[in-house]
């Protein structure tokens, strides 16, 4: 009996050893790795998502950044399509800054969907702007900046002249405010602008559809009674 109790103590002890490399093992299964890939996925990827801030643009690095964007900028045609028509625009390559920031937002999709929401008889008509939340939720999510105006280099407010109207905030400097922009309708101009405002581009194809749009209807604030939508901006390669 003695010899028996002597084995049974040195067998268990064996076999809790076995069992216990046993366990070990099973991580090296097809099941286990997975398992384990999973995991440091599912822990990684927030980190991951945390590290990837959206770029926004800001009164601190919008003339950094549209510096850097015109320096390879090739193209300065836009065609917008309209509810009313499209038409084609020419911007002017030494008006830099505003020219970048056109391109910058037709790319980024902002002007689709807007409107031209202030429309002057004989005047003007303004986009840029919407009676809806899209348009204040794309400008959030692009950053909140103004530009800097640039009226000295001798371009006047032609017929057709593509030009930015400047920020409606208290603003002694006439900075541009860059989501919306106007074109003049006035025969032959409306030059008791030039100067306060920025033009960098003109009309080159399509003032008929203008002068339809600069037609219709309007309410109070110059507001056209029927909605007339920017439906695209399309950079012309």
């Amino acid at each position: 009996m003695r010899y028996i109790r002597i084995a049974f103590a040195t067998i268990i002890p064996l076999l809790f050893l076995v069992g216990c490399k046993e366990n070990p093992k099973k991580e090296n299964t097809s099941e286990a790795i997975n398992e384990k890939i999973v995991t440091e996925v599912q822990v990684d990827t927030p980190i991951s998502q945390m590290a990837e801030e959206e770029f926004k643009l800001t009164e601190e690095n919008a003339i950094e950044f549209f510096f850097d964007y015109q320096k390879d900028l090739k193209e300065n045609k836009l065609k917008i399509t309209t509810s009313l028509g499209s038409f084609t625009v020419q911007l002017y390559d030494d008006v830099p800054y505003h020219k970048a920031n056109f391109i910058y937002l037709a790319r980024q999709g902002y002007f689709n969907g807007t409107q031209f929401h202030r429309i002057v008889k004989n005047f003007i008509i303004q986009g840029g702007n919407a009676d809806d939340k899209e348009a204040p939720r794309k400008r959030r999510k692009i950053g909140r900046y103004l530009l800097p105006p640039d009226g000295k280099k001798g371009y006047k407010h032609h017929r057709g002249t593509l030009s930015m109207p400047s920020s409606e905030s208290d603003n002694p400097h006439k900075l541009a405010s860059p989501y919306e922009f106007f074109i003049v309708v006035t025969k032959p101009g409306s030059y008791h602008l030039d100067g306060n405002y920025t033009p960098f581009g003109k009309v080159i194809q399509g003032m008929d559809v203008v002068d339809k749009i600069n037609s219709v209807p309007v309410g109070k604030g110059d507001w056209p009674s029927k909605n007339v939508y920017i439906e695209m901006v399309e950079v012309l390669e």
